[in-house]
């Protein structure tokens, strides 16, 4: 998932900034990694502007992840070109296989619940939320490609994403999307046939 975002310097529209930087240094560096004074800096703004804005740094976690969630293209409910496309084909393209070259940084749902883990809650909470409703969509997705068992099917598809996104980071090596992908075509071209027999 790329999260490239090129903030705006100062002026008007200090809130969009922070949450800018907080898309770009979150990602690329990590929620603990990133202070408050880096991330003001980099949104061109005091620590006072960032805390009238954001009442802790949590805070900024939270509307950083709602933000990629409901910015962010996603093929499970997708834009209107994307839509065309079919089910199955839809399926697929969720492991297509990042480009080469760049720092493999996974999921930042995933990222942001690691680095979360018990201090901050909320994170959790949205995190979850994500996650389920990604689950959610996928088995909505296989059972509208015609596939026989789409709740075990789509929770199968979320483990193979999960797990590229976590070796692909691990490893810094775009092959696990790869694997996964001819994985998730037999699992998806079996399951429909399997319904149709």
């Amino acid at each position: 998932m790329s999260t490239d975002v090129e903030p705006q310097r100062g002026g008007r529209g200090a809130r969009q900034r922070i949450i800018e930087a907080a898309i770009k240094l979150f990602y690329q560096e990590g929620v603990n990694a990133t202070g408050v004074e880096r991330l003001a800096a980099e949104a061109s703004v005091s620590k006072r502007t960032l805390y009238q804005h954001f009442p802790s740094k949590t805070a900024v976690v939270e509307e950083y992840l709602r933000y990629i969630r409901q910015h962010v293209g996603d093929p499970i409910h997708p834009d209107a070109d994307a839509a065309r496309r079919s089910p199955r084909a839809r399926i697929l393209a969720l492991f297509e296989t990042p480009p080469a070259g760049g720092l493999m940084r996974g999921c930042p749902f995933h990222n942001a619940a690691v680095e979360a883990a018990d201090g901050m809650p909320e994170v959790h909470e949205i995190v979850e939320a994500h996650k389920r409703a990604y689950v959610d969509g996928l088995v909505a997705l296989v059972r509208e490609a015609g596939a026989a068992n789409p709740t075990l099917l789509g929770n199968q598809i979320a483990v193979l994403y999960e797990g590229a996104a976590a070796l692909s980071t691990s490893l810094n090596e775009p092959e696990p999307w790869t694997y996964a992908r001819k994985a998730v075509q037999t699992l998806v071209d079996a399951a429909i046939k399997r319904a149709s027999a």
